[in-house]
C-alpha cells in the first residue's frame, strides 16, 4: 500500500501537472471504485467543468480542492491504486477504473489492480471530512511542526501493543505503514516487538527523529516501488535501493553486517537487525 512518502510524491506531481486545469468530462469504468456519490452519473456531473486549485494530503488520502470552493475530489490509493497523467490517446491500461479528461487531450487516469482504492466527489463547500469519514480518525501528521516528541510520547503512553503494531495504527500517527515503520525502528535502534508504553524518553526522542528523517529521505527518493507504485508520470520510486531493513531478509545489515531477520507481528511482515535493534 502506498504510504505517506508515496502519496506525497503523487501530490507534488499532481500539483505540478494539473493545477488550473478544467475537468472537461470523464468516464467511470468500475462503479465500485466510487465511494461517493455512488452514482457514476452524479459523480461526473458534479466534477465536470470544475478547475483544480490545489492538491492536499492528509495521511494517505489525497484531496483536490476546486477553485472557488466549489467542491473537491478525494482519492485513497489503498494497495495498488495509481493516478497517472497521460495523453488521452494512450490505450487505457487493463485495470483502468476512472478517467478524467482535461484540455489539450490530457487525462488523469485512476488505475487499480486490486480494486480497493476509492474516489469521492464532494459537492460545494462541504468539508471533505463530512463525506470521507476516515479523515476524522487520523492521528498527527509526522512531518508537521506540531508533531513533537511529547506528542508521540502521549500517543504511545498507554499502549501495551508492540511498537511496530502501534505505529501502524493510523489513529496514533497518520501516514505510516509497513515499510517506514520498519525503517524508523531500525534507525532509532528499537526492536519492533518492544512494548510501546515501555519506551524510555530517549527512545521516544530517537524514534521521533527517525520517523521524520526516514519519511523525508523517502520523499526525496520519490517513494518506494515494490510492485505497483508509480508517480503521475509513471516513474518508479527509488527508496528501496537504500532501505535499511525492509525486504532485506537474510541480507547483511548495512551497519553491522548481521543478517536481517523477518518476523510476523499482528500478521505483518517485520524486518529488523537483531544486533543493532537489541534494546
Amino acid at each position: 500500500m502506498p504510504e505517506l512518502p508515496e502519496v506525497e510524491t503523487v501530490r507534488r506531481g499532481l500539483n505540478q501537472l494539473t493545477l488550473d486545469r478544467r475537468i472537461e468530462g470523464g468516464e467511470v469504468w468500475r462503479d465500485s471504485s466510487l465511494a461517493y456519490p455512488l452514482s457514476s452519473q452524479a459523480f461526473l456531473e458534479g466534477i465536470q467543468g470544475e478547475t483544480i486549485a490545489q492538491w492536499e494530503r492528509r495521511g494517505k488520502y489525497l484531496i483536490a480542492r476546486f477553485q472557488g470552493d466549489r467542491g473537491s475530489l478525494g482519492v485513497h490509493l489503498r494497495m495498488t491504486g495509481q493516478l497517472l497523467w497521460v495523453d488521452r490517446s494512450q490505450t487505457p491500461q487493463k485495470h483502468t477504473r476512472i478517467r478524467l479528461f482535461f484540455p489539450k487531450n490530457r487525462e488523469l487516469r485512476f488505475v487499480d489492480v486490486r480494486t480497493f482504492g476509492r474516489v469521492w466527489g464532494i459537492e460545494g463547500n462541504r468539508d471533505p471530512q463530512e463525506i470521507i469519514t476516515g479523515l476524522q480518525k487520523l492521528g498527527p501528521e509526522p512531518l508537521e511542526d506540531s508533531f513533537t516528541p511529547e506528542v508521540l510520547a502521549a500517543r504511545l503512553s498507554k499502549s501495551q501493543r508492540p511498537i511496530k503494531t502501534a505505529l501502524l495504527d493510523q489513529k496514533v500517527l497518520a501516514g505510516l505503514g509497513n515499510i517506514y515503520v520498519d525503517e524508523a525502528l531500525f534507525v532509532s535502534k528499537i526492536r519492533p516487538d518492544a512494548i510501546a508504553a515501555a519506551l524510555t524518553r530517549s527512545q521516544i526522542s530517537a524514534l521521533h527523529t527517525a520517523i521524520r528523517n526516514v519519511l523525508q529521505t523517502a520523499i526525496d527518493k520519490g517513494g518506494t516501488t515494490i510492485s505497483d507504485f508509480l508517480n503521475p508520470l509513471g516513474v518508479n520510486g527509488n527508496y528501496g535501493a537504500v532501505a535499511w531493513v525492509y525486504r532485506r531478509t537474510n541480507q547483511p545489515c548495512r551497519v553491522c553486517e548481521t543478517p536481517i531477520e523477518r518476523i510476523k507481528l499482528a500478521g505483518r511482515s517485520t524486518h529488523f537487525c537483531p544486533r543493532c535493534q537489541s534494546l
